[in-house]
């Protein structure tokens, strides 16, 4: 009897261990995710949220235990990695006010394509950080070594179990649906258009999963009959669009595109309200089309606007698409480029970085581009300003590429510069940018990035302005339309000072201007605008007119325009002719992504044989073949 007492005091030490550990590993991540909703305070009021916030790292320590047979191995390394998910997840929320999200996974796979370079920028400066991971590295290895098994080999029990886990841990990473019954938004709760505000209740794990989860086996499939009735009900509007278009008939200009880095106007923020700090974009915005431009990002992910702005597509009806270039996968797509070559322009991309970072090699081949002038291409020794290349060196480069004979140029640049993060006083003139004027009213650090992002956005205007007049002295016409991608990641600087419109930093817009540079087009219009929305405006301007897809997004601009925001801001309220709207323009986009919107739209809209598109030959068939060569 006391053998058997002993043998059953052993056994319940030896399960005892990993329950405490993972109670233990529950406390921990509610601690460590840092929201009220999870914290390790409401372990009374809310188990539940706890347990699910970390349950797929307890999955893989249990993984890991029947791997090692070692129980304090096991956890903690499933500690650090549950700790290096929260502190990324801690790192994006400081800078883009949103927490890790599923797509943000997709990086990974860039980090190799100056991806490591670019996102190490915002790890942290100080040492010691990184010596408490090794302290901890140091710690689990000692274990190891030390360690007893805690419990014996049986080979074929661990196996099963170990397939076990492994099969559980797996489906639920890919997100399969029967794994909502655990995240649950109708018993967890679900803020499904606040990422933010999802995890400050929920977790950051929680809102990864569900985020995961949200769409599982829902395919998004376009409605060609509801297409169709908005496309009639739009046609009288679309028809009489095409026929004022075509009175432009001016010669095919050359067409510059610059995609300003982190461009707006500081002077929307309280206490800069009075500071002219783009000078030339107001001058300039003076005689030409401009206005503002809702953009689909915040903080980051350029993308994001840039594939509104190429494709005219609006990102708002692909909702899994948070990275569109990591996630298409058509080598053609329609977009702005094709139109212009159909119309015999040569197309050119310009970006002074790494040509893969963001797959922007093989999305710029799909989007129909001749070539891509990437960090390589420009000549040796360009001039960094900052931690990037300065944009006087990109404003020669764009020069360089335009000719005063051949056939007409579509050059899309997109700058560097202005990139964050603005905490880093590389390269820069530290006497022109102390003497940038900030309000007071938040931290020394703040000040520090507010000053640092000023002084490369004032450079950037002030190239918009060398821009400008270079090519109005050019012999051809040019057009030029500059516009931001997005707000800088300065989350102190707006939540402390706010906005001189009362909204929210995800509700802010960014300036777009379009510079006919000798007044041979059509007569400037003011207007606001979103991303998907230039394409159409600029095609007007340069005379082509053909393609229907882009005139009808002008012809829904002002219902729609203001839906287009961040993805954290707040949906506008919209009326019943705008969800109409809304809702027939998803369709359309999807048909129009999946190249099955001409023949719908051949139905309605005809345009006279002077407008018509050459077909797709040749031409679009070396579109398709690459951008690269």
């Amino acid at each position: 009897m006391a053998y058997d007492s002993k043998t059953w005091r052993d056994i319940a030490a030896r399960v005892a261990l990993p329950l405490c550990l993972a109670v233990a590993f529950v406390l921990y991540t509610g601690f460590l995710d840092g929201n009220p909703g999870v914290s390790s305070a409401e372990w009374a009021d809310r188990p539940w949220h706890l347990f699910v916030n970390a349950f797929p790292g307890l999955l893989l320590a249990a993984l890991l235990l029947v791997l090692t047979r070692r129980a304090w191995l096991s956890f903690g390394l499933a500690f650090m990695a549950q700790g290096a998910v929260l502190a990324v997840s801690a790192i994006k929320m400081k800078n883009l006010g949103a927490p890790l999200l599923p797509a943000d996974f997709r990086m990974v796979g860039q980090l190799k394509n100056g991806g490591l370079h670019l996102l190490g920028g915002y790890l942290p400066s100080s040492p010691l950080p990184y010596l408490a991971i090794l302290a901890t590295l140091g710690l689990i290895v000692l274990i190891a070594r030390l360690e007893p098994p805690l419990f014996a080999r049986h080979t074929h029990r661990r196996v099963i179990t170990g397939v076990t886990l492994v099969a559980l841990l797996g489906t639920l990473m890919a997100g399969v649906p029967a794994w909502s019954h655990m995240y649950d938004k109708n018993r967890l709760g679900m803020q499904p258009w606040s990422a933010a505000g999802n995890a400050r209740y929920n977790g950051v794990v929680t809102t990864i999963m569900q985020f995961r989860l949200q769409d599982a086996g829902n395919k998004q499939k376009a409605d060609p009959a509801e297409a169709s009735r908005f496309l009639a009900d739009t046609s009288a509007d679309l028809r009489q669009h095409l026929a004022d278009a075509a009175s432009n008939d001016r010669q095919a200009p050359d067409i510059v595109v610059i995609q300003s880095e982190s461009f707006f106007d500081p002077s929307v923020i309280r206490g800069l309200e009075h500071e002219d700090l783009a000078p030339n974009l107001h001058r300039l915005a003076e005689h030409a089309s401009a206005g503002n431009l809702h953009v689909p990002t915040f903080g980051g992910g350029t993308i994001r606007t840039e594939f509104e702005v190429l494709t005219g597509l609006s990102l708002r009806y692909f909702p899994t698409m948070q990275f569109p270039y990591l996630q298409m996968h058509s080598t053609v797509v329609p977009s702005m480029v094709r139109t212009l070559r159909s119309h015999g322009y040569e197309t050119i991309a310009v970006h002074g970085n790494d040509p893969s970072f963001w797959n922007r090699t093989a999305a710029f081949r799909s989007l129909g581009f001749d070539r891509f002038v990437s960090q390589a291409d420009f000549p040796k020794g360009f001039r960094r300003d900052g931690e990037y290349m300065a944009d006087s060196a990109m404003t020669d480069e764009i020069m360089s590429q335009l000719k005063d004979s051949g056939p007409p140029r579509f050059v899309f640049a997109i700058s560097m510069e202005a990139h964050g993060p603005y905490d880093k006083t590389i390269n820069v003139d530290q006497r022109e940018r102390d003497a940038i004027p900030v309000p007071d009213g938040i931290s020394d650090d703040a000040k520090l990035q507010l000053r640092n992002y000023i002084y490369h956005m004032r450079h950037a205007d002030a190239e918009l302005g060398r821009l400008a007049e270079l090519l109005k002295q050019r012999e051809r016409p040019t057009l030029l339309l500059f516009y931001g991608d997005h707000l800088p990641a300065l989350t102190e600087t707006y939540d402390k000072l706010g906005f001189v419109d009362g909204g929210s930093m995800f509700t802010q817009t960014v300036p777009y201007v379009l510079v006919d540079a000798h007044g041979d087009g059509p007569a400037p219009k003011q207007a606001d605008l979103a991303a998907w929305m230039l394409p159409g405006k600029l095609l007007e301007q340069a005379g082509v007119h053909d393609d229907a897809y882009f005139a009808l997004t002008q012809v829904v601009a002002p219902k729609l325009a203001a839906l287009t925001h961040a993805p954290d801001a707040p949906s506008p309220p919209m009326d019943a002719m705008q969800k109409y709207a809304d809702l027939s323009m998803s369709n359309v986009a999807m048909l129009r992504f999946k190249k099955k919107l001409d023949p719908l739209m051949a139905q309605y809209v005809t345009p006279d044989a002077t407008t018509v598109a050459r077909q797709p030959g040749a031409m679009e068939e070396r579109a398709a073949s690459g951008a690269g060569q």
